[in-house]
């Protein structure tokens, strides 16, 4: 079904961030709000990110091991 209004598209890339169709409002676990205007927003899935929990490409660098 393709996205509606009221639906985002999110997109889980492998070994990469979670990729969000934005504008969005992140909720953190101590209750804060990031927001992000930009059309399409990597979230990091690793929390190796500076700028988590936004993605700077930290992934990249180190290979997690599973």
């Amino acid at each position: 079904m393709p996205p509606g209004p009221e639906t985002r598209r999110v997109v889980i890339e492998p070994a990469g961030p979670i990729l969000v169709e934005g504008p969005v409002d992140l909720v953190l676990p101590d209750g804060s709000t990031v927001r992000d205007d930009r059309f399409m927003v990597a979230i990091c899935a690793c929390r190796r990110s500076k700028r988590y929990p936004l993605c700077d490409t930290s992934h990249r660098r180190k290979v997690r091991a599973d």
